[in-house]
């Protein structure tokens, strides 16, 4: 998904004469035979309606930053996969249902990127896009999670492990995605879905870094004020 790559071409807009199916959204008709083109070399880039922007645009520094936290869960996900074969056996499976759950996240961040990468008026109502539905799972897994985890008594800092640490860094891009979806909806550019979407799975990388902690059997690193220079206190090694 990134700014040089097909996505503005005919063959990526959605087929408005496909009738209807057991798809909710249109599939991606899509040729990549290469990847330079020097189409982006003047600082400018197509947008999926073949409107030419330049690269600094806010829909292109929206729909890139959620692209750099695709990329993001990714690593998260493949760190888990890593981890698996040394996690204590009774957290193993459900880091595994974890695993997919961020394989599918993956899936609607693209399906984000499509419809950021469209102008409003452009958009087909068959087109890749996240809805109330994602929404409501994401709740849904979060309630399931957060029953398995004692309340907070501070705020936590990324580290105990390294899934911890990586969804960690996925939430912080999370939120500037966030940001930069919420200025595109303030001009009306954006549908709000995008922006609910991008809230939730914030919160929801947030739960799960505490989720794989309780399941790897690793502490949670809570914030210690004094922990600091001025404070004097010394922090655990």
């Amino acid at each position: 998904m990134s700014d040089d790559d097909t996505r503005g071409t005919g063959d990526q807009t959605p087929d408005a004469g496909e009738s209807g199916g057991a798809r909710v959204f249109k599939a991606p008709k899509i040729t990549i035979n290469r990847v330079y083109t020097r189409q982006g070399d003047g600082g400018l880039t197509r947008l999926v309606g073949g409107q030419l922007v330049p690269k600094d645009d806010a829909r292109i520094e929206t729909y890139g930053t959620v692209d750099e936290l695709n990329a993001l869960v990714g690593a998260a996900r493949q760190t888990l996969i890593e981890l698996l074969p040394g996690a204590p056996s009774e957290g193993a499976q459900r880091l595994v249902e974890l695993g997919r759950t961020l394989l599918r996240v993956q899936h609607e961040l693209f399906n984000l990127g499509s419809i950021l990468a469209t102008l409003p008026e452009d958009v087909h109502p068959k087109q890749p896009r996240v809805t109330q539905a994602e929404i409501d799972l994401l709740e849904a897994e979060m309630d399931r999670c957060q029953a398995d985890l004692p309340p907070l008594r501070s705020f936590v800092l990324p580290g105990g492990s390294r899934l911890n640490t990586d969804l960690h860094v996925a939430r912080t891009v999370c939120r500037r995605a966030e940001r930069c979806c919420v200025r595109l909806a303030q001009a009306g550019h954006a549908d709000p879905d995008a922006v609910r979407y991008l809230n939730r799975l914030s919160d929801a990388l947030f739960v799960w870094s505490r989720w794989a902690a309780a399941l790897l059997g690793t502490p949670e690193l809570l914030w210690e004020p004094d922990a600091s220079a001025s404070g004097g206190k010394a922090p655990p090694a």
